[in-house]
């Protein structure tokens, strides 16, 4: 008997529930909060990456997720797509009801920014912001997380910048809404960017004190 699909493929893989938003939110700012002090002075961006990893993968068995990821390729969705389209999301999750599916993580792009360094805040959105706008990651999914690791104040001149360079690439409509801070962030942000369209991503912007690592 041939094979037949009992289902089409869903598209988008899956979807995030509020409360699942907000467990991701918890676990990226106490794990960030717990790697501040093992981050030491000039560390670069893939020693932080681990570190935060690495401290959100202690404290995630409070929480509902059950693995964290760092720095493992995550496959396309395209069958055909050659090895060499492998991505590494710096970090991604998985709920239990992932499980199963290769297309289905939360992923996580870190990036380190700096009030008034333009290399660093440009890099947030064109080695960041735009890897999920063109679906290198988190294709066809409907939330995904951006951690700025802020090593300069204020904040504020940062996300400014940021949200200039969105508007820039991808029109008024990508601009940046700020929510309320959380307990150990300095900032958190929001934006919808058409990923595949008329399909759109929306992206949860971070913004830790990661200070220690700027000297």
């Amino acid at each position: 008997m041939p094979f037949t699909r009992s289902k089409p493929p869903r598209y988008p893989p899956f979807d995030l529930s509020e409360d699942q938003i907000t467990t991701v939110l918890d676990l990226i700012c106490r794990g960030s909060n717990k790697a501040r002090d093992l981050v030491s002075p000039g560390m670069r961006e893939p020693d932080i990456n681990r570190t935060v990893w690495q401290s959100m993968r202690q404290i995630k068995d409070d929480l509902e997720i059950v693995e964290v990821y760092g720095e493992v390729p995550v496959a396309s969705s395209l069958a055909h797509s050659p090895p060499s389209v492998l991505r590494k999301p710096d970090i991604f999750l998985k709920f239990i009801h992932q499980f199963g599916n290769e297309d289905e993580y939360v992923a996580i792009e870190c990036k380190r920014v700096k009030a008034n360094d333009t290399t660093l805040n440009s890099r947030y959105v064109t080695e960041g912001v735009d890897r999920f706008a063109t679906g290198k990651y988190a294709k066809h999914h409907r939330w995904a997380f951006m951690l700025g690791y802020v090593l300069a104040l204020p904040v504020e001149g940062v996300i400014s910048y940021i949200d200039n360079r969105i508007i820039e690439r991808y029109g008024p409509s990508a601009a940046l809404t700020k929510h309320p801070p959380r307990q150990h962030s300095l900032a958190i942000c929001e934006n919808a960017l058409t990923q595949c369209d008329p399909e759109q991503i929306r992206l949860m912007h971070v913004f830790v004190d990661m200070l220690s690592a700027s000297s």
